[in-house]
């Protein structure tokens, strides 16, 4: 029943301590993100894609991420940052011929694909890496022999104005596709590091912020080209009359004989027309005086209005 003397509690049975945290199996997390989609934790198929950050994905799991993002609950904290299939490449791997002889799908030792350079399997202990341009992928050290300028590594206190942009841009081939690229901007790792992923993201974010500073540009530009178009129609009207004067200037001129006979019909009408005038009565010729004329006298009464009698 206790406290006889036969029973000698230890430290152990008095306290408590605190139960250490759980921590991540590294292993278990290198083939999660090697060999299963970051999205929908399916393992990879073709056709697959990557971010700007390096993560994989399978396309159909994303498209259906894009086309409702309630589909997966974590969907927005691991690809948030992805708003259409413009922000990802279709990756052009290698198939592992190794893992394609054995029969057991599920073997996570042997990598799904390798290196076509090395001949390296892509399962999560060496760096691979994946062009922009193109999406062919390489291990980082067979890229790194092929080309003739290393991959870039930049510190971390290197701000990402000046990774992205230099002022005498290198171009090189790729190994695989002769596509050229950029060792400087258009070489991505992947499944970084979590001090090379933040580096990765703010390139990303440098790079979005320059696209829209660039698409503002473009639409000043187009307000500006639309608010100088409608002044043109009003020049219309002075291009017409220049045009009918250069037309009139063109047209051949009248025979002295027949520019002879129209001023004789001219001074004809005009004599016919006073000689009409002066038979013409007084209230008649009141119709056609000009306002401003004073021979007619004007009351208070007809001040300013028209009658034939004042």
């Amino acid at each position: 029943m206790g406290n006889d003397g036969g029973s000698i509690p230890d430290r152990r049975d008095l306290v408590k301590s605190k139960p250490k945290a759980e921590q991540a199996d590294k292993n278990n997390q290198t083939i999660a993100a090697w060999f299963f989609c970051a999205l929908s934790k399916r393992p990879l198929q073709e056709p697959i894609v990557s971010c700007a950050l390096g993560k994989l994905y399978n396309k159909d799991a994303l498209i259906e991420y894009l086309l409702d993002k309630s589909m997966y609950g974590d969907g927005e904290e691991i690809c948030g940052h992805i708003k259409s299939l413009k922000d990802v490449k279709t990756l052009c791997l290698t198939p592992n011929p190794a893992r394609e002889a054995n029969t057991s799908s599920g073997d996570t030792k042997k990598g799904l694909f390798i290196c076509p350079l090395t001949l390296k399997e892509m399962s999560g202990t060496l760096k691979f890496v994946y062009l922009a341009t193109c999406g062919c992928v390489f291990s980082a050290a067979g890229l790194k022999g092929v080309t003739s300028s290393s991959l870039p590594t930049p510190p971390s206190d290197t701000p990402p104005s000046e990774t992205i942009e230099s002022p005498v841009v290198k171009l090189e081939p790729c190994p695989q596709c002769t596509v050229p690229f950029s060792p400087t901007n258009d070489v991505r790792t992947i499944n970084p590091g979590e001090e090379e992923q933040e580096r990765m993201r703010e390139k990303m974010l440098f790079a979005q912020a320059m696209a829209k500073a660039s698409k503002s540009k473009s639409k000043k530009r187009k307000a500006a080209t639309s608010e100088v178009s409608p002044e043109e129609p009003s020049d219309a009207p002075s291009k017409k009359a220049k045009q009918v004067t250069n037309h009139a200037q063109s047209a051949p001129s009248m025979s002295p004989a027949v520019s002879s006979i129209a001023k004789k019909v001219a001074e004809e009408l005009s004599q016919e027309e006073k000689k009409r005038k002066a038979n013409m009565s007084s209230a008649v010729a009141s119709l056609y005086q000009s306002k401003k004329s004073t021979d007619t006298k004007e009351t208070f009464l007809t001040m300013g209005t028209f009658t034939r009698y004042a």
